[in-house]
Order: C-alpha cells, then structure tokens, then sequence
C-alpha cells in the first residue's frame, strides 16, 4: 500500500498550511490559513480516502 502521508504534507505546505506541533502518538497538528483551523495530520497515511479527508479539514481540493 502506498504512504500518501510525504505527498499530502507536500501539498498542504504548497497551500499555505504550516506545522504547528506535534500531538500524540506519530500525529502532528497542522494550521490552515484558508479554513483557519488546526488539524491532525497522521505520520503514516494508508489510505486516499484519509488523505483526501484531510485535505477537506485544510479547506483543500481533492488531490487523491
């Protein structure tokens, strides 16, 4: 299975999103500018649906 955790960071770095901290476990917490929320960006990302989920939470178009 592919690890879409690199190419979604990659993404939301290119959008704006910065890194805030780092939350539990392999978690980090990111910022939006466009959505102005904070959100949980997972250190190892299985699945597209996840990714894409994430992205919806940083005011992101699909990208997977």
């Amino acid at each position: 299975m592919a690890d879409y955790a690199p190419r979604l960071k990659e993404i939301l770095r290119s959008h704006g999103c910065r890194f805030d901290r780092h939350g539990k476990g392999d978690h980090d917490i990111w910022f939006s500018a466009i959505s102005g929320r904070h959100f949980a960006v997972d250190g190892k990302i299985k699945s597209r649906h996840t990714a894409n989920a994430v992205l919806k939470q940083a005011g992101i178009e699909k990208h997977f």
